[in-house]
């Protein structure tokens, strides 16, 4: 058994963790947890038996089961580590077999879904403490955010909860359901979209972008990075916060019409208008030049992000990188401004994803004399005109998936630009998970 990191509190000796759900997180999990001290017992769709079996056969304090239902009877905390859209189906199947008196959770990135779910399918004698890590299976999680909701518990049981996840060395933050889904789409939901909308866009003109002189240096590397590390991922884990978040649909909505609108005004070559929306849209965001918002320290520096290129972009002779007009952060402000979302109010609860969005457009908009570069850029200089159209295409389009409620479309979406980019994603992934934790390690110094 690997070495336990934290002792198993007096009492819970023979306390066991079920785990539903055996992908990413839910591997992470029972491993973090397993190198703790804690039993685990876990399971997948049956079809996935034989390779969990195979896969943790040196967890001695793993046990890989065949399906939920012995799970649910056996563990005193059961955690669904299942996607959003499918939470209602696993736990109607899985939960009326749940131990007595056992604690249920979940990991969904939407709460809404999976409090309906366990309020609808789980016994009354059953507590419910849900959970949600705010970042993705790679990501160290010590110091991070961990979202935990006592929906329907005990103080003994919310203990307990805390005492298993104590090992993630992870902050604790402690919200309703409600208060989760909107912070979350506040953070997360409208960042994914920018990304997935580049990416797209990207994806529509057969275009690798560190291969052009467009985009170089450190904001861009944080825009690639992302973007590639967003498309490595399983299209559901998107998915679920976006569309079943009643929250993130608003958002996603007003990000495009952001886009569309800032284009309009490119296209029109109305400088003017341009600037003193965008200027209006940074006062009411980053606050004003004698009441800032942001703090002395920027969140992001140039050193750090200029480290981390995809590659080299071909520039002959003495070329410099091409102008830039920014429009999916200067949209990104002009979105805040709209919803009356203040930033730095959830840093608390922020993604490392969120933290990186961010920072790249303080660092945007902290310099007047580039943000005023970028608006002169936006309209005057038409040399990628096609790129911000086909961005503009891009955010409306997922603003459409969203607004019908369509997986199916969203999936097709997603996967047909994943697989343009994924014969890239090896070196990109490392690449990003190097930028991640360089960032990170930077703001925490």
């Amino acid at each position: 058994m690997a070495e336990v990191t934290l002792p198993v509190p007096s009492g819970m000796g023979n306390f066991i963790v079920g785990i539903i759900g055996m992908g990413d997180m839910g591997k992470m999990y029972a491993r973090r947890l397993s190198s703790a001290g804690w039993r685990i017992m876990a399971c997948d769709k049956e079809d996935q038996y034989e390779k969990l079996h195979e896969e943790f056969a040196d967890r001695n304090n793993i046990q890989i089961l065949r399906n939920g239902h012995l799970v649910s009877r056996a563990s005193d905390y059961i955690i669904y580590s299942v996607e959003a859209a499918a939470i209602d189906r696993v736990v109607a199947e899985y939960g009326p077999s749940t131990k007595l008196g056992a604690i249920v959770g979940g990991q969904t990135s939407c709460k809404d879904p999976e409090i309906k779910a366990f309020e609808t399918h789980l016994p009354d004698d059953v507590d419910i403490v849900s959970c949600h890590s705010l970042h993705g299976p790679k990501v160290d999680t010590r110091d991070q955010p961990l979202v935990i909701i006592k929906h329907r518990a005990s103080d003994e049981s919310l203990n307990k909860v805390e005492a298993v996840l104590r090992c993630l060395h992870s902050k604790h933050v402690y919200l309703t359901a409600i208060e989760h889904d909107r912070i979350t789409a506040d953070t997360q939901a409208v960042t994914h979209a920018a990304f997935l909308s580049m990416g797209k866009a990207w994806h529509s003109m057969r275009q690798f972008p560190w291969e052009g002189a467009r985009y170089v240096g450190g904001i861009e590397n944080v825009k690639i990075n992302l973007t590639m590390r967003i498309y490595s991922q399983k299209w559901h884990v998107y998915a679920g916060l976006a569309i079943l978040n009643p929250e993130a649909r608003k958002q996603i909505d007003q990000y495009a019409k952001s886009v569309t609108e800032l284009y309009k005004l490119m296209l029109g070559g109305h400088l003017d208008e341009l600037r003193a929306r965008v200027l209006s849209a940074k006062e009411k965001v980053f606050g004003g030049r004698d009441n800032p918002k942001w703090a002395d320290k920027p969140l992001l520096q140039d050193e750090v992000l200029n480290q981390f290129s995809l590659g080299e972009p071909k520039l002959p002779g003495d070329r410099k990188p091409l102008p830039n007009n920014h429009l999916s952060l200067l949209a990104m402000v002009d979105c805040w401004s709209a919803l009356g979302t203040v930033p730095y109010d959830h840093m608390l609860c922020s993604t490392p994803l969120f933290r990186l969005w961010l920072g790249v457009t303080e660092h945007l908009f902290r310099d007047p004399g580039r943000l005023d570069e970028a608006l002169r850029i936006a309209v005057h200089d038409n040399t990628f005109r096609s790129d911000d159209l086909e961005f503009t295409f891009a955010a409306r389009g997922w603003a459409e998936c969203v607004g019908l409620g369509h997986f199916d479309t969203w999936r097709e979406r997603f996967i047909v630009t994943q697989r343009f980019f994924e014969p890239r994603f090896p070196g990109a992934i490392e690449v990003g998970n190097n930028m991640v934790k360089a960032v990170l390690e930077s703001t925490r110094s």
